[in-house]
Order: C-alpha cells, then structure tokens, then sequence
C-alpha cells in the first residue's frame, strides 16, 4: 500500500497530510516547521522506499522578483527534504494540482477544495457531510486552513 506524506511549505509552519492508497488520511496537521523537520525525519521512508513518498508543494518561477517569505519557503523546503533522507522525492507546482484535480489552470483554492470534497464521501453529520460534526465526523473531519492544500498535493501524486 503506497502512502504519501506532502507538505504545503510556508516560512514559519507547514501543513502535511500522510494519505493511504485509497485517499485515506492517517495524520494530518499544520504546525510550526522546526516540529516538521523533526517529524519528517522521524517518519521512516526507507522502511518501504517503493511504498512511500514525500511530495512537497514547490513554488513555480514566475519571472517576478523573491520576496522574504518565499526564500524563507525555499529554505524549509530544502530542510524537508534533508530530514526525510530522500532524493526521490515528488516536486508538485500549483498548477499540477489545478489541472489534476479541476482540469484548468485558472482554478482558485475553493476550487480546488470542491474538487477535494467531491472525492469522498458525505457520511459525516452537518452541511457538509465529507468533514462533519465533532459529534459525527466525516472523512475530511479536521482538514481546516492550509491542510487543504497539502491534502490536495497528496491526492495529486496518488492519481
């Protein structure tokens, strides 16, 4: 069974999501990267190295001047990577996650979060069925702010 630990990288925290074949989600979170770094290299990828990857969020060049919390992002990025012990690992843009999961490189973040939703089932209690209540949680119960990214890349890499 193949899972998939990706990041969606910022300057100062990180979300991750480690997905199971079948779009499972076993971890997820958004936490400060000093604390990512120490989870990425503690989460053993040369146990299976054909069965997990590491994908991260990569910024695409643009033509336009770096900014300070880009060169920040780069940076953790490199630092992600270091701590998995991995050269394999999956470079995945924003516009692949467009495409792969709306089929437009014109699609915005909620676009891309109904793409996600659509993807899972509605078997949580409330409006929105695939997150849930606390009460009755659905299969995204607990995906919230920049998970939804990560969660994104992951599915992504697993198409």
């Amino acid at each position: 069974m193949t899972k998939v630990f990706a990041i969606d990288p910022g300057p100062k925290q990180s979300a991750y999501v480690l997905l199971k074949y079948g779009w499972q989600i076993l971890d997820k979170g958004l936490m400060d990267n000093h604390d990512l770094v120490s989870m990425v290299s503690a989460w053993n990828f040369d146990v299976h190295p054909h069965t997990s990857k590491l994908a991260i969020e990569y910024p695409r060049p643009r033509g336009q001047p770096m900014y300070t919390q880009l060169v920040d992002t780069i940076c953790w990025i490199g630092r992600f990577i270091q701590a998995s012990r991995r050269e394999d690992w999956l470079r995945v843009d924003r516009l692949k996650v467009k495409m792969e999961l709306c089929g437009s490189a014109r699609a915005n973040d909620a676009a891309i979060r109904a793409a996600v939703l659509s993807r899972y089932p509605a078997i949580g209690g409330g409006r929105l069925g695939q997150v849930g209540t606390k009460k009755d949680p659905g299969p995204l119960y607990g995906v919230r702010k920049d998970i939804w990214a990560a969660l994104a890349v992951a599915i992504t890499v697993s198409s």
